[in-house]
């Protein structure tokens, strides 16, 4: 069997490479996992009707309004058509809100 030189060449570069390369368990350490970015969601408690808080990791905290008082600055637009993208804007937040809260519950309560 012949075999071409560059062929060859990259072949034993290759397994000479791996000779070299510390062997390591494959489970990850804890070295291995980042931290979270200071921005990172860590709680959210609260409903739409009367006012959720957003936890973060830096310890900061966001307040955003309830759904009425959101729903009424809709009102202030001009166009329907404003008044309706904003309306639509804050059904989509506030149900997307209440399904990051289950979903940070969930992850804790399964944390043990």
């Amino acid at each position: 069997m012949r075999t071409s030189l560059p062929l060859a060449t990259a072949l034993g570069a290759a397994m000479a490479l791996a000779a070299l390369l510390p062997h390591t368990a494959s489970a990850p350490t804890t070295h291995d996992v980042p931290e979270p970015a200071l921005d990172t969601v860590v709680s959210a408690t609260g409903d739409a009707a009367n006012g959720f808080e957003i936890g973060y990791d830096d310890g900061s905290a966001e307040y955003p309004p309830t759904d009425s008082e959101a729903l009424a600055e809709c009102s202030e637009y001009d166009t329907r058509v404003e008044r309706v993208r904003c309306r639509t804007e804050v059904k989509t937040w506030y149900r997307d809100l209440a399904t990051l809260r289950d979903a940070i519950d969930w992850a804790h309560a399964s944390r043990g």
